[in-house]
């Protein structure tokens, strides 16, 4: 564990420098800070269940193929921008977030080995969950600047403060797992070894199409909101090859998939502040942290309860994205049939993924993941079907609740 928080911390720097300094073709040479993305769980979940430490090597063997692909994606990505309208992306994002909310839940009860043992659950568990919570909430809406910023890294501080106060976490175990880990540690090539997974390569390689719509809308808005323009070709080319390149490396060295972080947008329309010397400098400090184990091992002492309750509040901002940008959705009976139709499949998945169990493995671990078939139907749906359906046939699938309104319905 202690490793893999040091490669995601590493990489995370090093793709970050790749966005700001660039290499060549490599980065659109803007503030994009890069970062261990939540996209790809609903992936690498599957993958890994029931398996381990042991299904390591094909992740990483995944996350290495998955990262070229992205690569290859850079050169295109401005010609298929066509096929994912807010639509589509709207609803990848929202099943991301989906996807994610019961593993928030799950973290905050106890974390998935506590299940069904009789801690799970218990009040002390969602005490420590809920200081989070509430302090994350209090600085966000009565708080200002910085502190406002950093609510949910304050957050998670305050809660892991509480957890020592209850014996949950002790100032011995703390002392350990510092002195265990060494004080300078440099990254291992295919540390965990390689292997070509279908279902892990075919798994990233889609994903990475949603990673590169992701990156596409943070360079466009920092540009719009940090210097009043529209991102230039160069720019979004670069930025995409700067995901592939950053995941690609991680990926050799333990590391996972790297995207843009959508938060830096807002952060830059906030301050205002477009040099791409500062975020230069978080990622320096990233590097540094991440060839610095003990950092590492400290961070592995926070109680999986006070991180559960700060990833349900990033884990549900992640829905609450997803139905932003659905909103720019001109809500017509048309896009209103193709997102019922491809939430339906992919929520139905995720819930029961027993449903398709008789598939072949590959097959089977791409359908539960619930992410990819929504993306697909989506965005074959909006390619195939007409521009519009007639109100007939909405009420004849809807049983009466497709609305009757004027507003967003009309795109009035």
């Amino acid at each position: 564990m202690t490793y893999l928080i040091q490669m995601s911390m590493l990489f995370a720097g090093i793709a970050t420098l790749f966005q700001t300094i660039g290499l060549g073709p490599v980065g659109a040479r803007l503030p994009i800070v890069q970062g261990t993305s939540f996209a790809f769980i609903p992936i690498m979940i599957p993958l890994v269940a029931g398996k381990g430490v042991e299904a390591l090597p094909a992740l990483f063997g995944g996350v290495l193929i998955g990262g070229l692909f992205h690569i290859v994606i850079g050169t295109f990505i401005g010609k298929i921008r066509f096929a994912l309208p807010p639509l589509v992306t709207g609803l990848v994002v929202t099943m991301i977030g989906l996807a994610l909310v019961k593993v928030g839940i799950q973290y905050a009860a106890g974390g998935v080995p506590a299940i069904n043992k009789p801690e799970y659950g218990s009040l002390l568990n969602w005490s420590a969950a809920l200081v989070v919570i509430f302090v994350t909430l209090g600085l966000k809406f009565y708080a200002k600047g910085m502190l406002a910023v950093s609510a949910v890294v304050i957050g998670i501080f305050v809660g892991y403060l509480y957890a020592m106060m209850m014996g949950m976490v002790s100032v011995e175990g703390i002392a350990t797992s510092w002195s265990r880990a060494a004080p300078i540690a440099f990254p291992v090539p295919f540390k965990y070894g390689f292997e070509i997974s279908f279902a892990a390569v075919i798994g990233f390689c889609l994903m990475a199409f949603v990673s590169a719509v992701e990156t596409v809308g943070d360079v466009s808005g920092i540009t719009k909101g940090g210097a009043g323009r529209e991102a230039t070709e160069e720019e979004i080319t670069g930025a995409t090859y700067a995901d592939g390149v950053g995941s690609a490396v991680a990926g050799v060295f333990g590391g996972f998939p790297n995207t843009s972080f959508s938060q830096n947008v807002g952060l830059i329309a906030m301050t205002g502040v477009m040099s791409r010397h500062v975020v230069t400098i978080g990622a320096i400090f990233l590097i540094i942290c991440g060839l610095i184990p003990k950092v590492g091992a400290v961070i592995r002492t926070i109680p999986i309860e006070v991180l559960g309750g700060g990833v349900i509040v990033m884990f549900g901002m992640v829905v609450a994205a997803g139905i932003s940008m659905l909103s720019d959705v001109k809500w017509n009976r048309r896009n209103m049939v193709i997102f019922a139709i491809a939430l339906s499949v992919g929520l139905g998945l995720q819930l029961d993924p027993k449903a398709v169990q008789y598939l072949p493995d590959t097959l089977r671990i791409l359908m539960t993941s619930g992410l990819l078939p929504a993306a697909v139907i989506a965005i074959v749906l909006n390619l195939i079907l007409p521009e519009e359906l007639s109100d007939e046939s909405v009420e004849e699938v809807s049983g009466g609740l497709s609305g009757h309104g004027h507003g967003s319905l009309d795109g009035k």
